[in-house]
């Protein structure tokens, strides 16, 4: 059985803020102290994600390419290396100085945590993907908009308190703000995701890249329940599986190639389609990486 705990990582944690620029040398901001250790013995009991407590933040379980995603705000087919910075995971405590610091300061230092504990050369480059582009379908979007609560936004911006949980039976993301998607039990269901989160959470079950081509307002937030075969349920899971660096048997990756039209079908009934194209995708790139990082 595939463990969808895997899967979850790579949607589960909101960027700290935009980087402008790919920043490739150390500089600027910094952790007052951090430690980096090994986070290989993950079972199903672990909790995967970001949490902070005052000026304490922790990282846990997040592989290499996790946290350069969340460091420079990237997704996570946007970074190409070594097979293992998906699969090696990793928990990083860090102390932010006194004082606090604002989003964009933290992300600087975790940008600059990475580049000299792991040892990090990169460089950036744009690359033609194979993606699908998901767009209104044909009598617009019939996706329930979620009920106001009195936050200013679904997912906080500073990723705080977000974590996923999973088993045999399935995964729990919570994305924080009140933002959640479970997929367990053959339906995905989705609660205060803007249409971006969206394309993120579908992307991890499918062959290809999801780009939001909805051009509905992100500021908007929706609930949706996807419901699908068993059999399309088990594809979709392998998909996710792979996404996530997960060893996998040939036979077990030979169903990842059935088709899903279950989920199409389920995908139409909200409103929503998906097309498979070719974009230009800004990559950030591996060159050099340290897989024994300096731990403190």
């Amino acid at each position: 059985m595939i463990r969808p705990l895997f899967a979850a990582v790579i949607t589960l944690v909101p960027a700290f803020a935009v980087a402008q620029q790919v920043q490739t040398k150390p500089s600027g901001a910094q952790f007052e102290v951090a430690s980096i250790r090994s986070g290989q013995q993950l079972d199903q009991s672990v909790k995967i994600g970001v949490h902070t407590d005052g000026s304490m933040v922790r990282f846990d379980y997040l592989s290499l390419r996790d946290c350069m995603r969340i460091a420079w705000n990237v997704k996570d087919y946007q970074i190409s290396g070594p097979d293992w910075i998906g699969t090696d995971r990793w928990v990083i405590t860090a102390k932010v100085p006194d004082g606090g610091s604002n989003a964009d300061q933290r992300s600087e230092m975790l940008r600059n945590l990475l580049l000299e504990r792991f040892k990090l050369a990169i460089h950036s480059e744009k690359k033609d993907f194979q993606v699908y582009g998901l767009e209104l379908a044909k009598g617009g979007l019939k996706m329930k908009e979620s009920v106001p609560d009195g936050t200013e936004s679904a997912a906080p911006a500073n990723g705080a308190n977000v974590n996923a949980q999973g088993g045999p039976q399935g995964v729990y993301v919570n994305l924080g703000g009140g933002s959640f998607y479970t997929f367990a039990d053959g339906k995905l269901v989705g609660h205060k995701l803007s249409m971006s989160r969206i394309s993120d959470t579908l992307a991890q079950y499918m062959d290809k890249p999801v780009v939001n081509l909805t051009g509905v307002d992100d500021t908007k937030y929706y609930d949706f329940s996807l419901e699908i075969t068993p059999d399309d349920y088990r594809v979709m899971l392998i998909r996710s599986g792979i996404r996530a660096g997960v060893n996998l048997p040939p036979e077990v990756l030979k169903m990842a190639e059935g088709s899903i039209d279950s989920f199409y079908s389920a995908l139409d009934s909200v409103g929503l389609k998906m097309n498979p194209q070719k974009a230009p995708i800004d990559m950030i790139v591996v060159d050099k990486v340290d897989k024994n990082p300096t731990e403190n």
